[in-house]
């Protein structure tokens, strides 16, 4: 392309890369159409070798077909995008993975930073410490020692989702959740209950996807004596619920109340709509890309707090909903 357009190499990158030396107009006006005529595309890979850098950010993700981390995901490429960087995903959830081979992998591709939003063992974490690049870990249950991190108040948006369904007179409210790892929702249901004096309803564990929300639900409806309310810990969990109350002759709200965390979008095409503790997405994205650009040392968490939507599945009318 030089050899077309009748100048060095050096001249070529200026133009492409838009500095560092200024070119002159007509110059640069026939390097542009040397890369018109010969079709020049460039090679990211190479460029990034030779730069040091991808000008991209990687993701780390436990399953970007759940609706939230669908969501995340979306609001993470926007925000990264903004900032003039690309977003590689990758899965942790796929058969056989490896998440510290995922983030070598990552790490190898020269990604800019990593974003972090699944869980990762101790030893992962001192991974991610060990390869000093820029990190930030998303919707953790606080901080991660040594690591950046944002999410929100778990326990907090519970609560308040508990405190709302013992505002319509509901004493016996459950929980289903997963037992895969302490989980602070589970402790704001519990201390909602016991802060109103009320004993802890029954306690369901159950995977975080559609069926184990309909395998939960179905033993509320065969339970000797079903619960008046019931706290999902995500919108997935409870919408596998209401397919398998509604199959049982269920009714939600009048038989039983579902409420639920996370404030997906399938959360408002269901029926009846759910009563749920919003995460602000996009402000999750925006900060943690923020933190990565440009990071404060005198900052290591972002806790952001959840929003209360009011729709019907609690007993409220819609008119309540916001």
């Amino acid at each position: 392309m030089a050899r077309y357009a009748g100048v060095s190499t050096a001249v070529v990158s200026y133009v492409l890369n838009d500095g560092p030396k200024p070119v002159a107009p007509l110059t640069r006006e026939r390097v542009l159409d040397a890369v018109r005529v010969l079709g020049y595309r460039p090679n990211a890979a190479a460029r990034a070798l030779s730069m040091g850098s991808a000008d991209m950010f990687g993701l780390l993700v436990h399953d970007n077909r759940n609706p939230f981390f669908a969501e995340l995901c979306h609001a993470l490429d926007k925000a990264s995008a903004d900032q003039g960087r690309s977003l590689l995903i990758v899965n942790s959830d796929r058969d056989q993975a490896d998440p510290g081979e995922q983030i070598r992998e990552l790490a190898a591709r020269q990604v800019d930073a990593l974003l972090i939003a699944t869980v990762l063992t101790a030893g992962e974490q001192a991974l991610v410490a060990s390869l000093n690049i820029p990190t930030v870990m998303i919707g953790q249950f606080g901080e991660t020692e040594g690591l950046a991190g944002v999410g929100v108040d778990f326990c907090r948006g519970a609560r308040e989702v508990v405190e709302h369904l013992i505002g319509h007179g509901y004493q016996d409210i459950a929980f289903v959740g997963s037992a895969a790892r302490y989980d602070e929702r589970e402790r704001g249901w519990s201390e909602a209950l016991s802060a109103a004096r009320l004993p802890l309803g029954p306690l369901i564990h159950t995977p975080f996807t559609y069926q184990g929300g309909y395998e939960a639900g179905v033993r509320l409806a065969n339970a000797e004596r079903m619960p008046r309310g019931v706290l999902a810990a995500s919108d997935q969990i409870a919408i596998g619920m209401l397919t398998a109350l509604h199959e049982h002759g269920v009714r939600v709200p009048e038989d039983i109340a579902v409420a639920s965390f996370d404030g997906t979008v399938p959360a408002d095409f269901v029926w009846p709509r759910l009563t749920t503790a919003v995460q602000p997405l996009a402000e999750m994205a925006e900060t943690a890309i923020a933190a990565l650009v440009n990071p404060d040392p005198e900052r290591r968490f972002h806790e952001l707090t959840t929003r209360l939507r009011v729709r019907e599945s609690c007993g409220c009318t819609s008119a309540s909903g916001s």
